[in-house]
């Protein structure tokens, strides 16, 4: 028993709270501050070991930015000591009715989801660590320091549900984090744990709050961790509604649990009707099917044997389809499969760097670019899978499989968000990502229009797919034209022109012949079975691939199914394992010398502090990362969906962007997080900033517009009070039918650098300021250029190409002309492109960028774009979802 301390520094402690084997708990009074906290002083042990003390204060740090309402918060890190909110009030206990436990298990989903996005995992989940505030608010305690406060010591109590966390050292293989009774198999066997074991110990606490009933016990620890790993599991006494998330929960294999929190969310939206409750979780199926090596040749004779000798049931096979290194590989750009599997079109760019489209068929291994197509992207079938339709240089045109001159069927923004290829002979799309869904004749001819997103309250209809009856449309609708994370799928009945919500919490849904509707939501793609008739879904969704490449800014899925007969439904898709999931933060050198950086984003004028997006889109907050006493300070009102935060030049302010329904909000805010943040301007149309002139009297920006894209505003500022500025009239800078975005001035503000768009290629150009004048190309080749960034103290311009090599570009000026170098390579080294937007910032001294980096060990370095085919894959859906 360790003796209470008076003092620490300023926290006065007034009385114990509690001890065990992860250290004493004190009740204390924060002096400076006037609060109540909570101080967990840590074992003797700790003190002698340098090693582990000073990876136990990393994890702290870590552990403190998590920012949640249902999430007791970490306020600092004292020597031997961890500052913590004291949460008052109970433990979360059972058994409790189902109206009383649904909202305290959604809140608990939700702190799981916030951390898990951000990549930290609770790994003792257990009811002790649940408390309830006075307001029934449900907080979860200790998040993550059964990793950062991992000891040596075991323990063999028999009180299993308050036992203290089983430790290894965590650098030693075969770790094991958790408590008995709630901990998953993989932690009970000493394997390395992911989000999926806080899956399975929320299943746990889930069940027995449902109950009151544990649902491991035994004897001894020993007795318990067996239990864990071989008893039967019987969800009879379940609520109906529950027993379905339960058994997605915990199931022992990690493979076939649940891969994501919000997939419990999911399946508790919609009450089964009449569901009979499994005796257990369902034992590991076919799923994973065969894997078959990448040899596409064979693959018509592989078909052949299929049709010749169908069985009733066939298990799954995956085949992968290299498509090159020339492959487009951004994740709003799609591929089609033909109708009867046998074609595949993609996106490539040619040498001149243009952007077209390419097919192949699959028995084959050569690739035939389709010549005329150049700027091409979002290809569609026609149903006899003799066309390809597409659009490219704002037009929406077809072009025959063979080959050909294409063919303009009409106009349509820079834009457009897909179509789809009806059986009487005409193409639905959307075309634009602000508006409703348009029809034309596959021949060309009038545009009809079927919807009006605004008519509802909504801002966009997008990426449409016509239902087998021919009598209804499914297409993907939202409320903000840029972020799906909670966008919805709708059915559009042609014959009365009304739509309806079918599903809820994805994007990009489409219908299989099975009669099932798959949807994505956060790389995940989910079935639920769906009437086309009654356009009505039934039942609760299935996680069915949870590595689908997507987008939830465009609100795409990179996945395609053909709609012909063969064998059994095949489904293609690109694995969402994108530079983004591997990439590191570094500082890198011209030489390529890089070191580690906890954040990336944008650089302070005196490149001490980082400000960042802070979280997932949708759910993110802007930060400033002080580099010298890594300590991350939040800048912005609330976890919302802020973006681009940019610095003034003077360093004491920043600018940064966010959407709230139908508005798009530009801020102003102090950067040491101080006072509120006030707004700037506000537009029912996408802004977003940029730059600053050197004065910091007048801020560059981008606004989206239906029929240009995004195009380059200017806004003067009145800083006469600095903490209340007064935004003047927008100006626009430069509007024209291709796109704009990332505009830069000029260290003398004489200039402004920008990106580019137009048919599928990128580069990036210069402009006087304000203008007129001309304006200079300065990058060059096939992979483009975007993302400019002035050297301040030398003439030259940084840009990075699409595949992420950084780029430096003399230039002299002369009278009203701009005269660039030719670009050179800055640094051999190649950043993060994650998928194909680079993300780098120049430091103030003009010798380092911060940056994302793919480490060289990575396999997905120079990893060409990859297409798994999944044959069978509708009986294995038929079967897992019947």
């Amino acid at each position: 028993m360790s003796a209470q301390p008076s003092q620490i520094v300023h926290y006065r402690i007034t009385s114990k709270l509690g001890e065990g084997g992860m250290g004493a708990v004190y009740r204390a009074t924060d002096t400076k501050l006037n609060r109540d906290v909570a101080i967990k002083v840590l074992p003797e042990a700790f003190a002698s070991d340098p090693d582990r003390l000073a990876r136990f204060t990393r994890e702290a740090q870590l552990l403190a930015q998590l920012n949640h309402p249902n999430i007791a918060s970490i306020y600092g890190v004292e020597d031997r000591a961890i500052v913590l909110e004291l949460v008052e009030g109970p433990t979360l206990a059972g058994p409790l009715p189902v109206e009383e436990a649904l909202p305290l298990i959604e809140q608990l989903i939700d702190a799981l989801e916030y951390a898990h996005d951000k990549g930290i995992i609770h790994r003792d989940l257990k009811p002790a660590n649940l408390k309830l505030s006075a307001d029934r608010r449900l907080k979860v305690l200790d998040f993550g320091l059964a990793k950062a406060l991992s000891t040596e010591d075991t323990a063999a109590s028999v009180d299993n549900t308050a036992s203290p966390t089983l430790t290894v050292r965590a650098t030693m293989a075969g770790a094991i984090m958790g408590t008995a009774a709630y901990m998953s198999p993989e932690q009970a066997r000493g394997h390395a744990v992911d989000k999926r074991a806080d899956i399975w110990s929320f299943g746990v606490v889930v069940y027995e709050l449902l109950t009151g009933r544990q649902l491991f016990n035994g004897p001894t620890i020993s007795d318990t961790l067996a239990a864990v790993l071989r008893q039967d599991l019987d969800f009879a006494i379940l609520p109906a509604r529950f027993r379905r998330v339960m058994a997605k929960c915990l199931t022992r294999d990690p493979r076939q649990r649940l891969h994501d929190i919000s997939g419990a969310k999911l399946l508790l939206e919609e009450v089964p009707a009449a569901e009979p409750a499994p005796a257990q979780p369902p034992a590991r199926g076919r799923w994973i099917g065969a894997v078959v090596a990448s040899a596409v040749v064979a693959l018509a004779a592989l078909g052949v044997a299929w049709r010749a000798t169908r069985p009733v049931e066939r298990p799954m096979v995956r085949l992968s389809v290299d498509l090159g290194s020339d492959a487009v590989n951004v994740s709003q750009n799609l591929f089609a499969l033909s109708p009867g599997a046998d074609r595949i079109v993609f996106s490539v760019r040619g040498a001149d760097g243009k952007q077209m489209l390419a097919t192949r068929q699959l028995d084959q291994a050569k690739v035939e670019l389709l010549r005329g197509t150049e700027g091409a992207f979002n290809p569609f079938f026609s149903p006899d899978g003799g066309w390809i339709g597409f659009f490219a240089d704002h037009k929406l045109q077809k072009v025959s499989v063979h080959g050909g001159a294409p063919e303009v069927l009409c106009e349509v923004s820079p834009n457009p968000r897909g179509g789809t290829w009806t059986d009487d002979g005409s193409i639905i799309f959307a075309g634009s990502p602000v508006s409703g869904l348009s029809r034309v004749s596959a021949a060309g001819g009038a545009v009809e229009t079927l919807t009006d997103a605004s008519s509802k309250g909504q801002a966009t209809h997008r990426w449409p797919q016509m239902l087998p009856n021919g009598k209804a449309i499914l297409f993907t609708a939202n409320v903000t034209s840029i972020n799906f994370a909670q966008g919805e799928i709708d059915a559009l009945d042609l014959k009365t022109r009304q739509w309806k919500t079918v599903q809820r919490g994805g994007y990009f849904g489409r219908y299989l012949p099975t009669g099932h509707l798959v949807y994505v939501h956060e790389s995940t793609l989910l079935a639920i079975r769906f009437d086309p008739d009654k356009l009505e879904t039934k039942g609760a969704p299935f996680p069915v691939l949870d590595d689908v490449a997507a987008n939830s800014v465009a609100a795409t899925g990179r996945f395609d199914f053909n709609t012909g007969s063969f064998g059994s439904g095949v489904l293609g898709y690109i694995s969402g394992k994108t530079d983004s999931a591997i990439a590191k933060g570094v500082w890198m050198d011209k030489t390529g010398k890089s070191q580690p950086a906890a954040h990336v984003g944008t650089a302070s004028p005196d490149g001490r502090m980082v400000a960042f997006m802070d979280g997932a889109i949708g759910s993110a907050t802007v930060s400033v990362w002080d580099i010298a006493r890594d300590v991350v300070i939040a800048v912005s009102p609330n976890r919302s969906d802020y973006l681009h935060p940019v610095w003034t030049p003077d360093g004491h302010h920043l600018v940064f962007s966010s959407r709230q329904g139908n508005s798009s909000i530009m801020w102003w805010a102090r950067a040491d997080g101080g006072g509120e943040a006030l707004k700037l301007a506000e537009s029912d149309r996408p802004l977003e900033p940029y730059s600053f002139s050197p004065d910091g009297r007048r801020l560059a920006y981008s606004e989206f517009a239906p029929d240009t894209a995004y195009d380059l505003w200017t806004m003067t500022l009145d800083l006469s009070e600095p903490e209340h500025p007064k935004a003047g009239k927008p100006e626009v800078f430069l509007r024209q039918p291709s796109s704009e975005a990332t505009p830069a001035f000029s260290p003398d503000g004489r200039w402004m650098a920008y990106t580019a768009s137009a048919m599928g290629s990128y580069q990036v150009e210069v402009r006087p300021f304000p203008g007129p004048g001309g304006h200079w190309q300065i990058s060059s080749g096939g992979a483009g250029g975007v993302s400019p960034k002035w050297l301040r103290n030398g003439r030259q311009v940084l840009y990075s190409t699409l595949d992420g090599q950084i780029m430096v570009v003399d230039y002299e000026v002369r009278g009203d002309s701009f005269l660039p170098g030719k670009p050179r390579a800055w640094s051999e080294a190649r950043i993060s492109a994650n998928m194909g937007r680079p993300e780098f910032d120049l430091m103030p001294d003009g010798q380092r960028v911060l940056t994302r980096v793919i480490p060289n060990d990575s396999p997905e370095r120079n990893a060409s774009v990859h297409v798994t085919l999944l044959f069978n894959f509708f009986d294995e859906l038929k079967r897992k979802l019947p």
